[in-house]
């Protein structure tokens, strides 16, 4: 019997149901949603749609607070020691864009361990503004740039950065079949984007040209495509019943959920228990962070 996803009236309604409240440590028993694996571990290894691409279940984001080619592990100055402390900790999946300045202290930070053991992801600005040159040169141009800060002969995963609306892919052809040449020369894995539209997002999970998708998903609206959740949910299955593969971010709101330890639990319980996304990435800024978001990741998939 195929399980019932439910909405995000009816996971509301659970969760604030009597004493159905989520907490770090008392996470509710009855999950309301479908469950991904029997597995507790937040650092399993997932697959990215038909990608092949190996990523753990969460990944490290580069990028809060990201523009201009500055975030703000990078205005701390504790970029490398973050991420480094990341990969220590088992995280295997790290997602950088060119507006967050993060390619050398990724290098960096994980300069002499092998290639293989980790998947890399980043992001072209092919916008207006962003970065600081006007110019947006030839796909080969900007990932061949990209590998050099890298430190790599090959990316994983690069996409499209913040397409916001539904023309991004007559817009921005030229940049997409470049990508597609470069996975071809396999000089790239897999090509996509992110979005921040409702229109762009539409569009992402019809595209045959999409090989994976940053998705904006929390059960409370913050900092998403659409105020209401239940809009996105089914464009998310389309996406993965398609062969997509699915990043969930902006799953603490883009920051907004941070000091709210309910709504965290909340909204990872909810993303994870959707059964439609591959996988999810925080935005860390200190090593202690990355130790409870596994804590907490351990709890809730205990409960889904």
């Amino acid at each position: 019997m195929k399980k019932k996803i439910f909405t995000r009236r009816e996971f509301m309604t659970a969760l604030t149901a009597g004493a159905g409240t989520v907490l770090l440590g008392n996470v509710i028993d009855a999950s309301p949603v479908a469950s991904i694996s029997k597995e507790v571990d937040p650092l399993k290894q997932v697959t990215l749609g038909k990608t092949g691409i190996k990523a753990t279940l969460l990944g490290m984001g580069t990028g809060y607070s990201g523009y201009n080619r500055s975030s703000n592990i990078t205005r701390a100055g504790t970029a490398e020691s973050v991420i480094r402390a990341a990969y220590e900790r088992g995280i295997r999946f790290f997602d950088c864009a060119d507006s967050y300045g993060t390619h050398p202290f990724t290098a960096a930070a994980l300069k002499g361990i092998p290639r293989d053991s980790y998947a890399l992801s980043t992001k072209a600005w092919v916008n207006e503004g962003g970065i600081p040159e006007k110019e947006r040169p030839d796909a080969a141009v900007v990932v061949d740039r990209f590998r050099k800060e890298l430190n790599t002969d090959y990316i994983d995963l690069v996409q499209l950065h913040c397409m916001t609306n539904g023309a991004w892919s007559d817009q921005h052809k030229r940049f997409m079949d470049g990508l597609e040449t470069l996975k071809a020369k396999k000089i790239i894995r897999a090509h996509g984007l992110s979005f921040h539209s409702f229109d762009a997002l539409k569009v992402a999970s019809e595209s045959q040209w999409v090989d994976i998708m940053h998705m904006r998903i929390n059960p409370y609206g913050a900092n998403m495509d659409s105020k209401n959740p239940d809009d996105v949910i089914p464009y998310i299955e389309k996406a993965h019943k398609s062969g997509k593969g699915v990043i969930g971010m902006k799953i603490i709101g883009g920051g907004n959920l941070r000091n709210d330890s309910e709504k965290i639990d909340a909204s990872l319980k909810y993303v994870l228990g959707l059964g439609t996304v591959d996988m999810i990435i925080i935005g860390f800024e200190q090593p202690e962070q990355i130790d409870n978001y596994l804590q907490r990741m351990k709890k809730v998939l205990a409960a889904i």
